[in-house]
């Protein structure tokens, strides 16, 4: 299938706001790419593709390469085939002198692409297409594709870990197939999230009584499978991290069972016994190199919060409750998250001031009935910290002034229109912004700057930081209603992508809007 039949079903849904019509030209394409005159391939590249990545989970290609691209070509001759082959290509090379092989690979697949294919290549690299089609929608797509109920390919899509493979399980051998898809030890599900509570009460009034609250833990959360004497690691994105993580390999090694998938946080904790910083966690965890070489100095443990299977046993449609007895039992007391059950709003009070009071992020409120959504944001967990905080994109930043002179500080931010995908500004903050993150991120917007004005640097993609606040205000002022008030960096956050920022009615629903006697950042 030509690449540019892809790029005209983006254009057509980034043009619609209507979902109805989202799907209809999504499955148009995917009905395509599995006619039996395409490549066998083709369904799987597609469904890839307009799901806004590349196959390819790393393909070393920066923003520097792509700041400056080759004239396009006029007529559209590049395949989906093409395209990944490119991109298998360059993922694949290394050693001396692979920079320079790889920036021209980039050059001469991008010389081939119209300006329209350009715009799309870039998208996919950088995972951020803009067509409001997440990954969700091509679900959504693909079910109607093929006349499949919806929840058969997102239960499978969830399960297998990739709505490709699912896609191709469904071309391929049809509805039943995909009906019989379970949990598979060694193939990481996508993860279960939590949604957001401002205070315990509310907390509690969302799961409901009685309750397991469990510590929440500042670290790099792992879904771990283990099969007989192999351990594989795999993060919040489902890349694996196993050469990184040699001690926790250790001591999931060191159990006494066969088959095990398991969910939960890596973390450090000090002398003190109190938790280590996220960055020093991330930074831990940042290079396999640093760990073969033994240059790290800082020692993680894995924290378990949820059995998935043990042996044979499939946990992910029992009941919280169940899961959580069955996990006592196999694990032991030294890997299990700190974890009560409360009976009453009180009781997650005091865990909830005593968990962060010890230097923990804060609690996480399940419902005990609850199954394991992967891959959604479910109202059985309900997460809850000491302040407002979510994860936004930051779209532009503004030059500072006085001691910020020469450094891009103002920084703008915006949440994700749930229905379009769209980013949507609603506020601004220059606070919370170390000299060594301003100079960081500085490099970061200029390395990515697609227009500018005489105060402004405009950047695309987005970075992802996670901003405290302490409410949301109505105004005029930004394009989404409300405004931040008294928003401040805590980190950025690349290990999300851009589908991870938080929508704009959970901005709204979080914290009471006040009036605004004026419009202020």
């Amino acid at each position: 299938m030509l690449l540019f039949r892809l790029v005209t079903t983006s254009a057509d849904v980034a043009a619609t706001r209507s979902r109805l019509a989202k799907r209809k030209f999504l499955a148009e394409c995917i009905r395509q790419s599995a006619d039996p005159s395409e490549p066998a391939d083709s369904i799987e590249l597609v469904v890839t593709f307009l799901s806004g990545t590349l196959r390819q989970r790393r393909t070393g290609v920066g923003w520097a390469s792509l700041s400056t691209l080759p004239a396009p070509a006029d007529e559209p001759t590049l395949t989906v085939q093409d395209v990944d082959n490119t991109f298998e290509t360059i993922a694949a090379m290394g050693g001396s002198g692979s920079a320079a092989l790889r920036t021209a690979g980039v050059e001469a697949l991008f010389a081939r692409a119209t300006a329209a294919e350009q715009v799309f290549l870039r998208g996919l690299v950088f995972e951020d297409l803009r067509q409001g089609a997440l990954d969700s929608l091509v679900q959504d797509g693909l079910a109607a594709a093929f006349e499949a109920p919806l929840a058969v390919v997102q239960r499978a899509a969830m399960l297998l870990g990739s709505t490709a493979t699912a896609a191709v399980l469904l071309a391929q051998q049809g509805i039943s197939a995909l009906e019989a898809v379970g949990l598979r030890v060694g193939i990481p599900v996508r993860p279960m999230l939590a949604a957001s509570a401002p205070h315990p009460e509310a907390a509690a009034a969302k799961s409901g009584l009685p309750a397991l609250v469990d510590a929440k833990l500042d670290g790099i959360r792992v879904q771990v499978h283990r099969t007989g004497g192999t351990v594989r690691l795999y993060t919040r994105s489902l890349d694996d991290i196993t050469d990184r993580l040699p001690e926790v390999v250790e001591a999931v090694s060191a159990l006494p069972w066969h088959d095990l998938v398991l969910d939960g946080e890596v973390v450090g904790i000090g002398a003190s016994g109190r938790p280590l910083p996220f960055q020093d966690i991330a930074s831990r965890t940042g290079s396999s190199l640093d760990v073969a070489a033994g240059r790290t100095k800082t020692p993680l443990s894995l924290y378990v919060f949820d059995l998935l299977h043990v042996d044979g046993r499939d946990l992910l449609d029992e009941p919280l409750s169940v899961r959580a007895a069955v996990m006592t039992e196999v694990l032991p007391p030294s890997m299990l998250v700190p974890r009560i059950q409360a009976e009453t709003e009180e009781e997650v009070t005091e865990f909830f001031t005593t968990v962060v009071g010890d230097g923990f992020e804060g609690v996480v409120v399940k419902n005990p009935a609850a199954a394991y959504a992967a891959g959604r944001r479910d109202a059985g967990w309900i997460k809850l910290k000491p302040r407002h905080t979510f994860d936004l994109a930051v779209i532009g930043a503004e030059w500072g002034y006085g001691r910020r002179e020469g450094w891009l500080s103002n920084l703008h931010l915006a949440a994700r229109n749930p229905v379009t995908g769209d980013l949507v500004m609603l506020g601004k903050t220059f606070k919370g912004l170390t000299d060594k993150t301003l100079t960081w991120q500085t490099e970061q917007f200029l390395a990515r700057e697609v227009r500018r004005t005489k105060s402004t640097v405009f950047v695309d993609p987005p970075l992802i930081a996670e901003i405290a606040i302490d409410g949301v205000q109505r105004s005029t002022r930004y394009p989404g209603g409300v405004a931040l008030r008294f928003a401040r960096v805590l980190r950025y956050r690349d290990d999300k992508s851009i589908d991870e920022v938080d929508s704009l009615d959970s901005v709204v629903a979080l914290g009471p809007v006040v009036e605004a006697a004026a419009d202020t950042d």
